[in-house]
Formats: C-alpha cells, structure tokens, sequence
C-alpha cells in the first residue's frame, strides 16, 4: 500500500505546478494543454504499459543513460524494477490528479492572494493560508482518485515490477489464481472495496458542504 501512496504523493507534487501551468495558459491554447494531459488515458491501461516496457528497454535512450551513469550494467533494461512501476503507476495517476485541481485554480480568488502579499506574507505563508484551502477540494478529490486506483492496480506492478512488487490489486489476483485462496482474496476485495466508499463518502461530505467541485 505504501507503493500506491508514493504515488499519489507525487502525483499531487507534480499536478499543482503542471495545473497552475495550463490555468495560466491563454484560452486558445489552454484547452490544448488540456488535450494533451488527458489523451494518454485514453488509451488502453495495458497498451500503455507495454509502451513503458519499450521506453524503459535496454537499447532506448533512458536505459543508455542509466548504463553510461553506472546505475545499470551494460546489458540490462530498466525494467522490470520499483523505478519502472512508479513511473507506469504515476503516468497512470497523473492526469487523474491534474483535472480536479486545473478545476479549482481556476475558480482561485486572486483578490485574497493580493491581500496576502499586501500584508507581507511571504511565498510560502501565501502559498499555504492563500492558495491550498482555496484548491482543497480539488486535491481531496485528486487523491482520491489516484490513492484508491494505485493501490488497486495489477497489471503495471505484474509487467514492469516483473512480479516482485506486490500491491493489494496483485494480493487478489494471487488469492483468485494460483494460491486459490478464495475467501481471504474476498476478504481482501471486500477492504479494498469499504476504502474506496469511504474515499467516495469523504468527496460527497465536500460536495454537499458547497465547496467541492464536481467531476
């Protein structure tokens, strides 16, 4: 579970500037932006992860770089490794996590951060009392919609983790299969299903309180 929680942490760490970017954008080009963010989801989650073991293969660019730096040997891919699965599992997360942010930036009053700044608030102070509760509801639903798929994932921590990295979605698919362990992969499908209606009750609290943004 750790895994997936990474993953979701810098899924959000790279979402707030990359949403800031494309709500910062000109209206012309902003929806472009937009485009580009949401097409790779669009694609099949399989087909995608076998381009990461293309990508990540040992006569690629990343692979010669990390053989010319040492951290690989000569022969060798990048995968399958725990690097490999956090960048399958991240490019998977992040434009789940850019939306419902982009959303909230959008609808930021810029008035209060004036007023923070009018005050000699630093960036920092800014940032945290200004712009995060303004954009919170935007990052309770981005993690809510990277935490509760990441850690339920199989099939980029299977090909890319080649099997030794071991999420909840893997436990049940290792339950269901081969162990034929039935009632504890049931038991766990039914942990994993209470996580995600308490994920879903915590964004219908927001949206019934009037400060969430709907998906």
């Amino acid at each position: 579970m750790w895994i997936g929680s990474i993953t979701t942490i810098l899924s959000l760490v790279l979402a707030y500037p990359l949403a800031f970017f494309i709500a910062s954008r000109p209206a012309r080009t902003r929806y472009l932006w937009l485009a580009l963010v949401v097409i790779p989801i669009c694609t099949n989650l399989v087909i995608r992860t076998y381009a990461w073991m293309l990508i990540l293969d040992q006569r690629m660019p990343p692979a010669r770089l990390a053989q010319f730096l040492g951290l690989i040997s000569n022969d060798s891919a990048l995968f399958p490794s725990a690097f490999a699965v956090y960048m399958g599992m991240l490019s998977n997360s992040l434009p789940f996590a850019v939306l419902p942010l982009y959303t909230s930036i959008e609808r930021i009053d810029w008035s209060i951060i004036e007023a923070s700044q009018d005050l000699y608030a630093s960036r920092t102070r800014t940032f945290f009392h200004a712009i995060v509760p303004q954009t919170l509801p935007g990052l309770v639903t981005a993690t809510i919609l990277t935490l509760i798929p990441a850690i339920g994932i199989f099939v980029v921590p299977d090909l890319l983790g080649g099997s030794k990295t071991m999420l909840i979605g893997n436990l049940i698919q290792q339950e269901f299969g081969p162990s034929r362990d039935w009632p504890f992969g049931a038991a766990v499908s039914f942990g994993l299903m209470f996580l995600t209606l308490i994920g879903l009750f915590i964004l219908g609290r927001f949206n019934r309180s009037g400060t969430g943004d709907s998906i």
